[in-house]
């Protein structure tokens, strides 16, 4: 499943979820791929579907996995987006799956924060590292995280990496 954090300056474009999984916690932009469905035209679909912008590109940032109680999830390929600062989006708006806002960085990544999802605190400010591409891996037992492993996505394996669902496969 790709997913999408939309930049514009120091802001990110948030969706506080009304169903589950994370209901009642902000989150990206994100949704299942669509058969045929490259993962940046799902990104490009997902944006303008939830929230009415329109996105020309965004760049693969990496991929998030969860292991809970011994099952593997994931992965989610992650990509991040610039939207014109110029460009005038009244939040908080109201739309099919929750509420969209723009949130600061800051606040995203404040460690007291607890209306993000658990595993952002982790892994968001690693989008911002253009030197490296990394995987995330979240390790829960009955429900609570007990450990996260990062690791660099080697270059030769980017391509690979961001081509997932592609027209290719």
């Amino acid at each position: 499943m790709p997913f999408v954090f939309v930049r514009r300056g120091d802001d990110i474009l948030m969706l506080n979820r009304e169903k589950k999984p994370n209901q009642g916690l902000w989150n990206g932009v994100g949704g299942k791929i669509e058969e045929g469905e490259t993962p940046l035209e799902n990104v490009i679909r997902e944006v303008y579907e939830e929230t009415g912008l329109k996105l020309s590109d965004a760049a693969f940032r990496g991929m998030v996995n969860w292991k809970s109680d011994g099952a593997l999830y994931g992965p989610m390929y992650v990509y991040l987006a610039d939207y014109p600062a110029a460009q005038i989006v009244t939040t908080p708006k109201k739309v099919r799956e929750g509420i969209l806002d723009w949130k600061p960085i800051s606040w995203i990544m404040a460690p007291e924060n607890r209306g993000v999802t658990a595993d952002i605190s982790k892994y968001f400010r690693y989008l911002f590292d253009e030197s490296a591409t990394f995987e995330h891996l979240f390790i829960y037992i009955n429900g609570k995280l007990i450990d996260y492993v990062r690791k660099t996505i080697p270059e030769a394996e980017l391509e690979k990496c961001s081509s997932y669902g592609s027209k290719q496969d």
